[in-house]
C-alpha cells in the first residue's frame, strides 16, 4: 500500500492507493496533469480568468480616480497586468496568489477524485451546486475577516468544480454559448436535471461519439451528466458515461462517453467551446467575490498594490521598561512616516504585543494613520520576567501574508522557548522573515535570589534561540540598545520593499575567514550588505576588480553604517562578480540584498512514476535521503532562462546539485536524487537575454531567505472539508510515518484559537513502521463567520532529533440561510444636465433593502461614478438603507454594489440621462452576461468555432 498525500489546500486528504489507482490520478481522468498539453487545461483556465478580472478591477479603479487606463497586450501575463494597474513591484506576490488558486484547483482532483459531485458526474447537479455556493460564502466570509490564504484555497477548489460542469455535462451539447449563472446562486434551478429512470445516450458509433447524447434530450434542454466508476462497469440503464479508458462503464451499453477533457476525448469536438465557457464562468465566479469584498480589498487578496506588495509587520514587548517601549514605538512612528505616499508603502501594517501574561491580538490595518495611533496607545507596565515572545511571533506568522518581514521588539527573556519547533514550521510554511531587535544583552542579570536564578539560567540561553529561528528564516539577530535604535532602522525600512532579492546569504558558527562571491545582473538596483556579528572585517572586490574595505569606504561603497552589532555597507551597484571577503573568529550572518523585478518561487514536489507522469505537492519537510523535485517558477522576467538550481547548506560548504527541465510559461520541473539531511536554501541562476534579438544580457543569481529542512518522518492530516461550523467539534484524523529507527514519538497539536484540542500524547511506532491519530477540535458556538483557524500537528523522534509537521488551515462558517440579493428600488432622480456638462449636476436617491428574511445590509459602494455617495438608516425603519448620491453631469453613470451580510451581491446602474422613474438597475445576471462578452473580446476567444489551444 502506498500513501499519496496532497497537503496544498491545507486540509489534505490521504488515500490508500494502488499502483493502478497512481496511474489513474496521472492520466487525469477527472482533471488535468500539470504537464504542458495542447488542451486547454484547469489551470489554465483559472489563470485566464483571474488576469481578465484582474484587468476589468483596475480599469474600474483607474477610469474612477480619473486615470488613463492601457490595456496589455494579448495574451495578458502576470507581468503585463501588474503593470496595466500601475503596480509593477507586485509581480512576485501576484504570481503567488495565481499559483495558490491554480494549485488548490488542481489538487481537487486527487483529493476528492472519487467524490461524484466535485466533478459534477453521476448527474449529481444539486450536490455539486452545494459544493460551489457553500464554497463561495465561505470565500466570501473570508475575505470580510482578510483571511486571504483560506479564501484562495477555497477559490481554487470550487472552480475546479465549477469547470468540470462545463466539461462532464451535456450544457454545450445542448447549444448553450454562456455559462449558467446559477451554479453560483443557491436555491435557484439550474435546469431540468434528468430522472434517475431517463435513458440520456445511445451507443457511440464505432470511435465517433459526436451524437451519442439523445435527441429528445438535447430537444427538452435536459440536464446529464457521465457516470464515471474506476473498478465497476455498472451504471442505471440507458445513462451516458464519462468515458476514457480509465472508466469502467464506458464498454457498458450505452458505450462511450460524453467528456470533453481533452482534445481527444469522446467529446473532444466540443473541448474549445467547453473550456471557453469555462473561463467565462470562472471569470463571473471572480465577478461575485470581487463585489462582495470591495475592489480594493479583492486586489490585495490577489497581492496587488500600487506600492509595495509587502505587509510591515511588528511584534512588541509591551511589558517593558517605559524608556524601551517609548523607543521602540518611536521607531515604528518614524518608519512609518518614511513610508507613507512612498512608492514602496507597505500594503497593510500589522502588529502583535506580547507580555509574561498574554499576547496578541493581531491588530491589522492599510490606514497608516489608524496604525501610528494604535501604536501611540501602547504603554509599558515594566517588568523583566520571561514574555510570551514566540506566542506572540506565532500569531503574526499566521496573521500575515507569506513572503512577509516581520520585527520582533525585546529586550527580556523567553517564557515559550517550548514553541520553537511550532515557529520554525510556520517559518517554513509561509517563507517569512524574522528579524529581533534586542535592545537589551539578555543574560545580563545577575540576581542573587534563588528564586531569580530559573530565570537567569533561560536569559543565557535565549540570544541563540533568536539566531536560530533568524538564521532558519533569513533574518537578523540585531542587538543594541534603545537609544540607539532608530539608527538600526534602516533594515526595516529596506525589507519592506516588495521588489527586495536575496543574492547571496551566510552563516558561520563559529566565526572563521572565507571568501563568497555573488553574480549582480543589469537589473539589480539598490545594492546593500548586511553584516551582523562584533568584530567582523569586511573586504569588497567589485567587478573591476578594486578592494575596498568597510573601514575605509571608497568608490563602490557608497556608504557604511555600524550600529550595535549591525553593519550595512550601501554599494554602488556594478553588473559582474563581486568577491566579499570576511574575517572574523566570532560568529557572524552575511547577507547580500538588492531590488530588482526579476525574482523566483518554489514547491516541493514529489514526482509520481508512470506514464505521463504527474507530481505530488510536498508542503511540508521533504523527505531526506530521497529524491524530490522542485517546481521553480520565475516572476518578473519574461526574457530569462534558469539554468541551475543547487540546494546550498549556509552554514558551511554542503551542496546538492539538481536537473532543470523547462516547462513553458517561466516554470521548471528540477529534480534531485537526495534531499539533503543538512539545513538548506534554494540557489539558482541563469540567463538574462534581450527580449526583442534573444541576445545573452549575461548571468543572474537569486537565492531563497528561508532555510529548508528535510526528515525521516512524514505526517500526513487530513479533513473532509476545511470549513468548521461553530458549536461543533470536528475530528481531524492523522498519520505518521518513520523511514528510520522507531519508538514513542511525542506528539502535539496547536492552534492560533483557543479552542479545545484533544490529542494522544504520543504514538508508538517499530522501524519504518507508521501510526494514526486523531485530533478533535472544538469551535465555541459564539465564533464569528470567517474567522480562520490554522491548526499544527507535530511529531518528535524520540530524544528530539527529528521532527516534522502539518499544517491544517480551517475557515469557521455559520449555517447561512439568506440565498437572496439585496434589491435597489429608485426613490428619485434628478437632473438638469446640459451640453454643457460642467456648469450642471445630478442626484438620485435610491432604497436598499435586503428582504424580510435577509441578514440585512452590510455595505453599499460605488463602482463607477466620481460623485459624493452618502448611505444612511431609514428613521423608522432600520432594515432599509438610505443612498443618495451626486455628481457632476461629466460624470453621468453611476454603478452601486449592494452586499448583505453573508456576501450577496446586486450591481445597481443609473443614468443622468434617464429622468423618469424607470427600472434601472440591472441584475447582478445581465451584468455577469456582459461580463462575458468582455472575456471573450478581451481574451479573444470564439465560442463560435473549434480550435486547438497550443
Amino acid at each position: 500500500m502506498i500513501y499519496f498525500v496532497i497537503y496544498v489546500t491545507g486540509c489534505a486528504a490521504m488515500f490508500g492507493l494502488t499502483a493502478l489507482s497512481l496511474v489513474l490520478l496521472e492520466c487525469g481522468a477527472h482533471g488535468f496533469s500539470i504537464l504542458p498539453s495542447k488542451s486547454l487545461t484547469h489551470q489554465e483556465i483559472t489563470e485566464r480568468a483571474i488576469l481578465n478580472i484582474m484587468v476589468r478591477v483596475c480599469r474600474t479603479l483607474a477610469l474612477a480616480e480619473g486615470r488613463n487606463f492601457a490595456f496589455p497586450s494579448q495574451p495578458f501575463t502576470a507581468e503585463s497586468v501588474v503593470a496595466a494597474c500601475n503596480a509593477p513591484k507586485s509581480s512576485k506576490s501576484f504570481h503567488r496568489s495565481i499559483t495558490k488558486i491554480r494549485t488548490s484547483n488542481w489538487v481537487t482532483d486527487v483529493r476528492h477524485f472519487f467524490t461524484p459531485s466535485f466533478h459534477f458526474d453521476d448527474e449529481t447537479f444539486v450536490e455539486g451546486r452545494t459544493l460551489i455556493t457553500e464554497g463561495l460564502f465561505t470565500i466570501k466570509a473570508a475575505n470580510k475577516k482578510r483571511n486571504y490564504f483560506q479564501a484562495m484555497l477555497k477559490l481554487g477548489e470550487i472552480s475546479h468544480t465549477l469547470q468540470d460542469f462545463y466539461s462532464h455535462s451535456n450544457w454545450v451539447e445542448m447549444g448553450n454559448k454562456l455559462p449558467n449563472s446559477n451554479l453560483i446562486r443557491a436555491n435557484t434551478r439550474i435546469g431540468n436535471i434528468a430522472e434517475q429512470s431517463r435513458a440520456t445516450c445511445l451507443n457511440c458509433d464505432g470511435d465517433d461519439c459526436s451524437n451519442n447524447i439523445l435527441d429528445d434530450i438535447l430537444q427538452e434542454k435536459i440536464l446529464t451528466s457521465g457516470y464515471f466508476r474506476l473498478f465497476l462497469p455498472s451504471k442505471p440503464k440507458g445513462k451516458c458515461s464519462h468515458g476514457g479508458f480509465l472508466d469502467a462503464t464506458h464498454n457498458t451499453e450505452p458505450k462511450g462517453g460524453i467528456n470533453k477533457d481533452t482534445l481527444t476525448s469522446e467529446h473532444g469536438h466540443l473541448h474549445s467551446q467547453a473550456a471557453n465557457i469555462a473561463v467565462a464562468a470562472t471569470s463571473e465566479l471572480l465577478e461575485d467575490v470581487r463585489g462582495a469584498a470591495g475592489d480594493r480589498d479583492f486586489l490585495q487578496m490577489m497581492g496587488i498594490s500600487r506600492g509595495s506588495s509587502k505587509a510591515l509587520c511588528f511584534v512588541v514587548d509591551t511589558r517593558s521598561t517605559g524608556e524601551e517601549t517609548e523607543a521602540v514605538k518611536m521607531v515604528i512612528s518614524s518608519i512609518i512616516n518614511r513610508k507613507v505616499r512612498a512608492l514602496d508603502e507597505p500594503s497593510s501594517y500589522l502588529l502583535v504585543s506580547f507580555s509574561d501574561l498574554s499576547f496578541g491580538p493581531l491588530m491589522r490595518t492599510t490606514d497608516p494613520k489608524e496604525f501610528k495611533a494604535y501604536i501611540n496607545s501602547l504603554s509599558a507596565t515594566g517588568g523583566d520576567s520571561p514574555k510570551n515572545t514566540l506566542s506572540g511571533l506565532q500569531l503574526a506568522l499566521i496573521g500575515t501574508p507569506a513572503n512577509t518581514e516581520i520585527f520582533v521588539f525585546t529586550g527580556t527573556a523567553v517564557k515559550d522557548a517550548h514553541m520553537k519547533t511550532t515557529v520554525t514550521a510556520l517559518i517554513e510554511q509561509t517563507q517569512s522573515v524574522v528579524n529581533f531587535m534586542i535592545t537589551n544583552t539578555l543574560g545580563f542579570q545577575t540576581q542573587a535570589d534563588s528564586s531569580k536564578q530559573q530565570y537567569v539560567e533561560m536569559s543565557k540561553s535565549d540570544p541563540q534561540l533568536y539566531r536560530d529561528l533568524a538564521q532558519a528564516s533569513g533574518g537578523q539577530v540585531i542587538e543594541i540598545t534603545e537609544d540607539r535604535l532608530l539608527e538600526a532602522t534602516s533594515v526595516i525600512t529596506e525589507s519592506s520593499r516588495s521588489s527586495l532579492v536575496t543574492l547571496l546569504q551566510a552563516a558561520r558558527s563559529p566565526g572563521k575567514a572565507e571568501s563568497f562571491t555573488f553574480e549582480v545582473d543589469e537589473s539589480v538596483t539598490n545594492l546593500a550588505v548586511y553584516i551582523t556579528g562584533t568584530s567582523v572585517d569586511v573586504t569588497l572586490i567589485d567587478p573591476s576588480g578594486v578592494l575596498h574595505n568597510n573601514m575605509m569606504p571608497q568608490s563602490s561603497i557608497i556608504s557604511s553604517q555600524l550600529v550595535g552589532n549591525f553593519q550595512t555597507l550601501w554599494l554602488q551597484t556594478q553588473v559582474g562578480m563581486w568577491e566579499i571577503r570576511i574575517a572574523s573568529t566570532n560568529p557572524y550572518n552575511l547577507k547580500v540584498v538588492g531590488e530588482s523585478p526579476l525574482d523566483f518561487l518554489f514547491n516541493f514536489v514529489k514526482e509520481l512514476q508512470g506514464p505521463p507522469g504527474g507530481f505530488d505537492l510536498i508542503d511540508n519537510r521533504p523527505t531526506a535521503g530521497r529524491s524530490a523535485s522542485l517546481m521553480v517558477t520565475l516572476t518578473g522576467g519574461d526574457s530569462a532562462t534558469l539554468t541551475e538550481v543547487t540546494l546550498v547548506e549556509p552554514t558551511g560548504s554542503g551542496q546538492i546539485n539538481g536537473s532543470v527541465e523547462a516547462q513553458g510559461g517561466g516554470e521548471y520541473i528540477v529534480r534531485f536524487d537526495r534531499i539533503p539531511s543538512f539545513q538548506f536554501v534554494v540557489f539558482v541562476k541563469g540567463q538574462k537575454n534581450d527580449s526583442t534579438s534573444g541576445a545573452s544580457l549575461g548571468i543572474f543569481q537569486r537565492q531563497s531567505t528561508t532555510s529548508q529542512r528535510a526528515s525521516s518522518l512524514t505526517v500526513a492530516a487530513g479533513h473532509s472539508n476545511c470549513v468548521l461550523e461553530p458549536g461543533t467539534t470536528q475530528s481531524v484524523p492523522f498519520s505518521v510515518l518513520t523511514f528510520r529507527e522507531g519508538g514513542n514519538f511525542t506528539i502535539q497539536a496547536t492552534s492560533d484559537q483557543d479552542f479545545t484540542l484533544t490529542f494522544p500524547p504520543s504514538l508508538s511506532m517499530d522501524t519504518g513502521g507508521s501510526a494514526n491519530g486523531i485530533v478533535n477540535i472544538t469551535v465555541p458556538a459564539t465564533t464569528p463567520s470567517g474567522t480562520g483557524v490554522t491548526l499544527i500537528i507535530e511529531a518528535v523522534a524520540p530524544g528530539g532529533a527529528d521532527t516534522n509537521y502539518a499544517v491544517l488551515r480551517f475557515t469557521i462558517l455559520q449555517k447561512v440561510t439568506d440565498f437572496t440579493q439585496p434589491v435597489c428600488q429608485l426613490h428619485n432622480l434628478q437632473s438638469s444636465c446640459s451640453d454643457d456638462c460642467s456648469q450642471a449636476m445630478w442626484e438620485l436617491s435610491v432604497l436598499v433593502t435586503d428582504g424580510a428574511d435577509g441578514t440585512g445590509v452590510d455595505h453599499i459602494s460605488l463602482r463607477q461614478g466620481s460623485g459624493t455617495l452618502k448611505t444612511t438608516s431609514a428613521v423608522h425603519n432600520e432594515s432599509i438603507t438610505l443612498v443618495s448620491y451626486m455628481a457632476s453631469c461629466c460624470s453621468p453613470d453611476v454603478q452601486l454594489v449592494a452586499v448583505d451580510q453573508v456576501g450577496n451581491v446586486e450591481i445597481c446602474s443609473y443614468s443622468a440621462h434617464k429622468t423618469t422613474e424607470l427600472p434601472t438597475s440591472f441584475s447582478t445576471r445581465t451584468l455577469q452576461s456582459l461580463l462575458f462578452c468582455f472575456c471573450i473580446t478581451v481574451l479573444g476567444l470564439s465560442l463560435l468555432s473549434e480550435m486547438e489551444i497550443n
